[in-house]
Parts: C-alpha cells; structure tokens; sequence
C-alpha cells in the first residue's frame, strides 16, 4: 500500500490559499467519475424540486415560519412544531445535500486532465443558482408563501435543472467547438419546442399559484384568476410541445438525421405522452396530491429531455493538443 506523501508547510499554504487548485494537483479522477459527479448533481437539483412541491402539498410551506431559522429561538425544528416542522426543515437539509451534490462535481471537473474550463465555469453556475434560490425560498418563507415569489422559486430551480442539464452532457463530449449535426431549419425548430417548453413550465406556475394547494392550511395568498381556465391554457401549450415535438421527429426522419437526435426526440415525445396521462388524470380527479406530486416530477425529467433533444444537434470532439512552434534558432555570435 503506498504511503500518504508528506504536506509540507508551503503546500498546507498553498491549499489554503487555492484549495481547488491543490486537489487538482494532487488528484486526477477517471472521465467517468466526472461525469457521475454532474449527473449526481442534476439528480439532486431534481430531488430538490419533488421534495419541495412535498413541502406545498402536506401544507408544510410555514412548518417553520421563519428563515434562516427555523423559529424566532431555534435553529432547527422542534417537538411542538409536529409533522410539518419535519417536513420544511428536512427539506432545507436537503439544500445542504445538493450543494454538496454541486461542490463534488466543481472538484472533480476542476481536477480534469486536461483541463475543461467549460466544466469548472458550470458547476460555479450551479452552485450560484443554489445560493440564490436558497435566499429566495427564505423570502418565500418571510411573506408567506406569496404565490409569486413561489412561482419564481420553481423556475429558477429549472434553470437549475438546465445549468446541470448541460454540464452533464458536456462531461461526456470533447471540449472542442461544436459541430451541427443538422441543419438551420431543424435547429430553428427545436428552439420553437424550447421557447413553447419555457411556456408551459411557467404558466404551470400560474396553476399553481391560483390552484387549491397552497402550501400551508393558514390563509395564503392565491394569484386572482380563474385556475381552471389557466389550466386549460397549460394544456393547450402542452399539445403545441406534443405536436412540435411530433413534427422535429418526421422532419428528422425526412433528412435522415444522425441516431442521437432522433432517439432523444422519441424519448422525449414518450415523456410527453406519459406527462399528460397524468395532467389529464389529475385534473378530472380534482388535484389528488399524489398525482400532482408525479406531474412535478414529470415536468423536470420533460424539461431535461428538451434540453437533451437541443444537446443532441451537435456534436463536441475532443480538443485538438496545442502543440507549441519550435522557438527560431539564434544567429551566431560575432555575426552581422
């Protein structure tokens, strides 16, 4: 077994001073454990979601009524604070899982060989994101679970999703320049099935915030329209994504796209299909939590399959070695 290597005082100064640096030095992780720690990542950014949306259906948004602690005296949950206490602390712990889920994945791109800048600035956006919608989930707490704010705290966890979305699929491709794998007219396409997935996320918030769960079983305030004809606006932008998706597939199929586009675009239209089984069951069943909680989950695994549909279109090679020019040889000395 070998021996642990002597850290001598300047290297303990050197770790302190730039720890990612240190470990980059000193450790070079398998390809395939840098893109476990992305995906172990997007996991967890997914996770949060479900056990959040877990939170607004036992109506445990004010288990602990305040923020960063959990009561006026108490850091944590208490006794006397019963179930839904449990519920809202644990799912603030889980905040600390997933920006470990985040840091694993900043180590491990940054100590890469070769080097994949692409990856390190990612993972920094990540935990950012993290950071920013744990101080606005305090707010949310702080105002009582106003609807809007609950709505912005859901979308800026899919931009979440996105940000390690794309991160996780960049740790298996090269980090050369893109190649496009089809053309102009398919690409423009699918920017349509994004710009109508981006919809359909956020007027579900509206859903949400006009609906019946509200979060806690105090009075909360609702936004002022008419949730079930928001509803049906949600279900209208989802049959656009279904028939956006329907068309990239026979155009993709018409151009004989490579198999990558076309597998991720089948996949996703079955995600599809399997997402509005469930909307449709869920609202001619009057919002059953179990159902809504499943409609959560499925709108986060549509969203990263949108996402992968558009990743799909290109592809990364690894980056060419630079290869340094020989320097110019000197002239003699003594010479003119």
């Amino acid at each position: 077994m070998d021996g642990v290597p002597n850290v001598t005082r300047a290297d303990a100064l050197a770790a302190l001073r730039n720890p990612l640096a240190f470990i980059a030095s000193r450790w070079t992780p398998d390809p395939r454990t840098v893109e476990r720690a992305a995906l172990s990542a997007l996991v967890m950014s997914v996770l949060i979601v479900v056990t959040g949306g877990a939170v607004r259906l036992t109506g445990s948004g004010l288990g602990c009524p305040t923020w960063p602690k959990c009561t006026e005296d108490s850091l944590t949950t208490t006794h006397a604070m019963g179930l839904h206490g449990a519920i809202e602390f644990g799912n603030r712990m889980l905040t600390y899982v997933l920006c470990a889920a985040v840091g694993w994945a900043i180590v491990a791109a940054r100590a890469a060989k070769p080097h994949r800048r692409d990856l390190t600035r990612l993972g920094w956006a990540q935990f950012w994101v993290v950071m920013s919608n744990a101080i606005l989930g305090g707010i949310v707490v702080l105002v009582g679970l106003n609807p809007y704010t609950v709505a912005a705290h859901f979308l800026l966890s899919s931009a979440l999703i996105a940000v390690a979305t794309v991160m996780w699929q960049r740790t298996r491709e090269g980090g050369g320049e893109p190649r496009p794998l089809v053309g102009k007219a398919v690409q423009q396409l699918v920017w349509f099935l994004v710009a109508a997935s981006v919809l359909v996320i956020a007027v579900g918030t509206v859903v949400t915030g006009a609906g019946p769960h509200a979060g806690d079983s105090s009075e909360v305030e609702r936004i002022p329209v008419d949730w079930e004809t928001v509803a049906k606006l949600h279900a209208v932008l989802a049959w656009i994504v279904v028939t956006l998706t329907f068309a990239l597939w026979f155009v993709l199929k018409a151009v004989d796209a490579p198999k990558g586009p076309l597998d991720r675009t089948r996949e996703l239209f079955v995600v599809l299909l399997a997402q509005g089984a469930v909307g449709y069951v869920q609202y001619f069943t009057h919002l059953p939590e179990v159902l809504v909680a499943a409609h959560m989950l499925g709108s986060t695994v549509m969203w990263i399959w949108v996402l992968r549909v558009l990743l799909s279109l290109r592809e990364r090679p690894a980056a060419e070695p630079v290869i340094p020019l020989p320097a110019p040889e000197r002239g003699r000395a003594g010479i003119a």
